[in-house]
């Protein structure tokens, strides 16, 4: 058996990238980020989080920027504001009615633009509504919607009238309804008849039915009409939305609403305990979001912005709705898959409407990747000037391509880290100043202290890999979980003394920028070795074979653990035991030969949920023959048995499936 080798490090970092790219001058000169902001934040991180908690409009000012009871925070209290009027009213009477809020394109292909007026008097006539129906501040409303206008206008009607939303997202089974539903007894669920996913139709009504036979809080179900087909209707419990805002005044008081009261509760799906319901308040959410959408997009007042995410997501969340919204930009939003009708639908899009700021998923990359150059190719994309990343580390060769192939080589990419937790964006290069890297997320943002620590919650050494952990309080922090503050201080604030501990690991090389490494539960332990999944996969993919890759830890008697890989290949290849052993050979010259996948399975597609997340749980249990989890979030069902299949016999043979 292997010696374990001992590091200081939680978990060792192994992978290497040295290219560099320095912002354009002429980027630099305009950018919104400009030197001397991250001195500026940490000489008062408080005062610069006021700076723009300033720029919010206050029905009544705050009295104190941060009340710190660790790990509680209440941040601009004393203060009342709206989000519905930061997000509209304000900009309307600014006497930019006009601009248009929203392009929104449905998946069939039915195209129209909202601007910030009208989506004004949509929200007041829903919010109407919605109070004609007794919904109040202090309530929760249940929002299980496909990606149309309706979802936007409902979240800020809640806001409107101080009801917290509980957006679920609209690939999640009736179960899944349930439990959230339940948890914060929501009085209210808003959905549609159906909706439209790679030319099919998504049965929303039919599975709120089904939730609603065990959700007893609800008192009404609203209905958006999105395709047409005749749903079961019960009367006195379910309405159309044409019915509710039905002869609504466009003008509607809004809520005052405290500083600290709750905006929205959005759940996280856990695998073995109940999904936690994460708590998000007005103020301190509003300023994180407006501050970051503002900086790291480099927002300018003619951008068509476009985060192709779900709003079912905090993604969604914070940079469909609240960000954009609050800082009076022009975005995008489309309801369908990027492959309907053909595989160059993003870049149509992209074209159509000239977009200037593209915010996608890594895994979203990396299947453009392997569909091929040729599809964004045929479409104009000049107009793109910054483009995101986020959901997941980015390994470097999706980095490049996306910088060659949809950036044309001139567009800084902006690779953010956070979570549904931390609301807003918390590490993330500022395009004007960062020099990026491929593959590194680089700096915490301006006011964020960050670290990473090991086992003992001693801080690394630069070159050192380890546990990322925030250890500052910030603006939109999640304010904890749903009637369980226990569990909130557990899972959260227990591990390390005065840390918070984000779930995630990461390293930080010699100039100090950050390169994420997954989640502490996919760092695989081989031989003593700690080794984190993301690093194996980012050598994967650096193969011109390989198109995207995911590995998982699988048992075994002699290292502990084995490196069990899935690999998806770009076409013009072909999965076989040669290039099964190449592979093995390209990551342990990038990583060291104790890095080298024991086990390798091909595969044409990995497991994903319908928002584009490769759901490794589902393959470490495929790799270790267990019964397998809930797949109901999946995008492809088939994927999996086959897979199983594949592994069964990859497993029996010793060889590469």
């Amino acid at each position: 058996m292997t010696t374990p080798t001992h590091t200081t490090e939680a978990i060792e970092a192994l992978f290497n990238e040295a290219r560099k790219f320095p912002p354009p001058p002429e980027f630099a000169k305009h950018a919104n980020a400009q030197p001397g902001i991250y001195e500026e934040a940490e000489r008062d991180y408080e005062r610069f989080w006021a700076s723009w908690a300033d720029k919010l409009e206050w029905m009544k000012p705050y009295e104190t920027v941060l009340e710190w009871n660790e790990p509680f925070a209440k941040w601009f209290t004393g203060g009342t504001l709206n989000a519905s009027v930061n997000a509209l009213d304000r900009h309307v009477r600014a006497g930019r009615g006009t601009k248009i809020a929203f392009y929104y394109e449905g998946e069939p292909g039915d195209r129209w633009t909202i601007t910030y007026s009208q989506l004004l008097d949509d929200v007041c006539r829903f919010a109407n509504g919605l109070r004609k129906l007794g919904v109040k501040k202090g309530d929760r409303v249940a929002i299980y919607m496909p990606m149309i206008p309706e979802l936007p206008v409902a979240m800020l009607a809640c806001a409107r009238v101080g009801a917290a939303h509980s957006v679920i997202f609209g690939g999640f089974s009736p179960d899944s309804i349930v439990d959230r539903v339940n948890d914060s007894h929501c009085v209210a669920l808003i959905t549609a008849d159906q909706g439209w996913r790679r030319g099919n139709k998504v049965p929303l009504k039919a599975n709120c039915d089904k939730a609603m036979e065990s959700t007893p809080s609800v008192r009404h179900c609203i209905v958006a009409k999105r395709v047409g087909d005749a749903v079961e209707m019960q009367d006195g419990r379910d309405l159309w939305w044409s019915d509710v805002v039905a002869e609504q005044p466009a003008t509607c008081e809004p809520e005052p609403m405290d500083a600290e009261d709750l905006l929205y509760l959005l759940y996280t799906s856990g695998t073995t305990a109940k999904p936690k319901g994460i708590k998000h308040t007005t103020a301190g959410y509003l300023v994180g979001v407006t501050a970051t959408h503002n900086l790291v997009f480099d927002l300018k007042e003619n951008d068509v912005y476009w985060c192709a995410a779900d709003i079912g997501w905090v993604t969604g969340h914070s940079y469909i709705v609240y960000g954009p919204l609050c800082n009076g930009a022009t975005s995008v939003i489309y309801e369908g898959t990027p492959d309907f009708p053909d595989k160059d639908r993003l870049w149509s899009i992209v074209e159509r409407y000239k977009v200037s700021i593209l915010y996608t998923a890594p895994t979203a990359i990396r299947t453009f990747m392997k569909w091929g150059a040729e599809y964004p190719k045929q479409h104009d994309m000049s107009s793109l000037r910054v483009l995101g990343s986020v959901g997941e580390p980015i390994n470097p060769e999706a980095w490049m391509w996306y910088h060659e192939h949809i950036g044309g080589g001139r567009c800084p990419v902006v690779d953010t880290w956070w979570q549904t937790e931390t609301g807003a964006i918390m590490i993330a290069p500022l395009p004007g100043i960062t020099t990026l890297k491929p593959g590194s997320a680089t700096k915490p943002f301006p006011a964020i202290q960050a670290d990473i620590v090991n086992e003992q919650g001693e801080s690394v050494p630069l070159g050192g890999g380890g546990y990322i952990v925030l250890k500052r309080p910030w603006p939109s922090m999640l304010r904890g979980i749903w009637g369980d503050d226990d569990r909130y201080v557990h899972t959260y604030w227990s591990r390390f003394q005065h840390m918070y501990l984000a779930g995630d690991g990461c390293k930080r090389d010699l100039e100090g920028d950050y390169w994420f490494m997954g989640r502490i539960d996919d760092v695989m332990n081989v031989s003593g070795h700690r080794i984190s999944t993301t690093e194996v996969e980012s050598a994967l993919v650096d193969h011109p074979a390989v198109a995207e890759a995911a590995v998982v830890g699988r048992l075994d008697d002699v290292t502990g653990q084995a490196i069990c890989a899935f690999v998806s290949i770009r076409s013009g290849f072909e999965g076989s035991k040669e290039l099964g052993d190449e592979l093995r050979r390209h990551v342990g010259e990038k990583l060291g030969k104790f890095t080298q996948p024991k086990y390798l399975t091909f595969t044409q597609e990995l497991p994903k949920t319908r928002s584009g997340k490769i759901m490794r749980r589902l393959l470490r249990d495929i790799a270790e023959g267990r019964m397998l989890g809930d797949t109901t979030t999946l995008a492809d069902s088939s994927i999996v048995a086959e897979l199983q299949e594949r592994a069964k016999a990859a497993a029996a043979a010793g060889k590469d499936e």
